[in-house]
């Protein structure tokens, strides 16, 4: 599996990050799944970060979600994985990640290293065991 997404999209997701810094960003990617079962993301759902008792973590609320999924269905799309800012640590699946993230769902992670975003990077749960597996992110330049 790929998940594909407009280089302007991904530069969102850093500017999010940088103006959340040092509390992370967080919203969904919102897109289609081709035949093939690749992503692509057409557009961003930044979602507030309801979390507020630890700036590195970040919670969607239910009732959020719930909106969102609805206002996106209407659209003709789908949540296919979600994005947020890790403040000053790497660009891979923390404990607490891995603990709260669904199979399928791709997660994108944006470093933010003192305020400047850095490296990007997108995962999958696995099906059986909770670990996360690098998923190919391939960045589309505007044509």
């Amino acid at each position: 599996m790929t998940l594909r997404l407009p280089e302007v999209l991904l530069e969102e997701i850093r500017h999010q990050g940088v103006t959340a810094y040092p509390a992370e960003c967080c919203g969904a990617l919102a897109g289609r799944v081709d035949p093939e079962g690749s992503k692509d993301v057409v557009r961003l759902a930044p979602a507030i970060n309801r979390r507020t008792d630890d700036p590195h973590r970040y919670l969607i609320a239910p009732e959020d979600l719930r909106r969102l999924e609805s206002e996106l269905r209407s659209e003709g799309l789908e949540i296919v994985g979600y994005y947020h800012s890790h403040p000053d640590h790497p660009a891979r699946p923390s404990g607490f990640d891995t603990e709260h993230a669904w199979p399928w769902y791709s997660y994108l992670i944006v470093r933010i290293d003192r305020g400047s975003a850095t490296d990007a990077a997108s995962f999958v749960l696995d099906d059986e065991r909770p670990l996360m597996h690098p998923e190919s992110l391939e960045v589309l330049s505007e044509v």
